[in-house]
């Protein structure tokens, strides 16, 4: 009896030591991954406050590598000393900033907008195109994800000029909605699929209008994943270079173009890039942290796999 007990306790230990082992392991791994997935973060906003010394020598831990100075920012007219006084840099940085603020915020809900609508419809109904069925059209979306941009630049490039739309913020919104729609539709799709029908049809049997049970009934249900597919959009948008140095000149450039500028005959300024790339990390971590409820919601119903 009392070797079965120890041979019982022995096998409880090493239970134990297996299960700790592996919790250590998981949470190394999950630790190490988060600092290389940081790192390029911690990088940006460190070298906005180096010096072109510290930058070169790749002095990486501030107080103990190097002395932070506000150079990056100062280059902005962002700096403590700077902010109170005129600065064109820093007037043209905020109009770069307005550029991009308003054409990926203006495209990502409208994509989120006719997405919902174009993905409600596919999921609900059926729909006949020539050949073409439901999924399909599904499929014909999506495809559109394989063009690459420089495939589109040509043709865009003729056309904008014939509507007068280059170097426009609605010239920008318009195209930023097309590029991003086919991922919302793929995105409400799946969302719209997991709610039940049976919500629909007792919303009918009460007296509501298809479009009154999609708009009181349905789309509550799936703001998670609306939320989602906007913050993807918005991503996506924030971040385009490819179109928007192509098709914007003096008065719609957006922050990446003017982040690519910052190179030149000269070299590049570590310190003037690094600034403007946290100065366009910092809004979509904002917008992370404000809607992280919805984004953890999405992610449970199925919006986001």
């Amino acid at each position: 009896m009392a070797q079965q007990i120890f041979h019982d306790s022995e096998q409880d230990l090493a239970h134990r030591a297996r299960w700790f082992t592996g919790r250590v392991v998981i949470y190394g791994i999950l630790v190490f991954w988060t600092i290389v997935c940081l790192f390029p973060i911690y990088w940006t906003f460190t070298t906005s406050f180096k010096l072109a010394p510290d930058v070169m020598q790749g002095n990486m831990i501030p107080f103990v590598d190097y002395t932070p100075q506000w150079r990056g920012w100062k280059s902005l007219g962002l700096s403590p000393d700077t902010i109170g006084t005129e600065s064109t840099v820093r007037a043209e940085f905020l109009k770069r900033f307005m550029n991009s603020a308003v054409t990926a915020l203006c495209s990502s809900a409208l994509a989120v907008i006719l997405g919902s609508m174009a993905a409600y419809g596919l999921s609900r109904f059926r729909y006949r195109f020539g050949f073409m069925r439901n999924p399909d059209i599904s499929f014909f979306f999506l495809s559109q994800l394989i063009l690459p941009p420089v495939v589109l630049a040509l043709p865009f490039l003729v056309l904008y000029k014939e509507l007068a739309l280059l170097d426009t913020r609605i010239g920008l919104i318009l195209l930023y909605t097309l590029t991003v729609l086919p991922i919302v539709i793929w995105i409400m799709q799946d969302q719209f699929r997991s709610i039940p029908v049976e919500l629909e049809e007792a919303a009918l049997v009460d007296g509501l209008s298809i479009w009154g049970a999609f708009l009181t009934i349905i789309l509550p249900i799936a703001l998670p994943g609306m939320v989602a597919a906007f913050i993807l959009s918005l991503v996506l948008t924030w971040n385009e270079y490819f179109f928007a140095a192509l098709l914007t000149g003096a008065d719609a450039k957006t922050l990446p173009v003017m982040v690519a500028s910052q190179t030149g005959s000269q070299g590049i300024n570590w310190w003037s890039m690094a600034a403007l790339s946290a100065s366009a990390i910092i809004p979509l971590i904002v917008i992370g942290i404000v809607l992280e409820r919805y984004i953890i919601k999405g992610m449970a119903s199925g919006a986001v796999k």
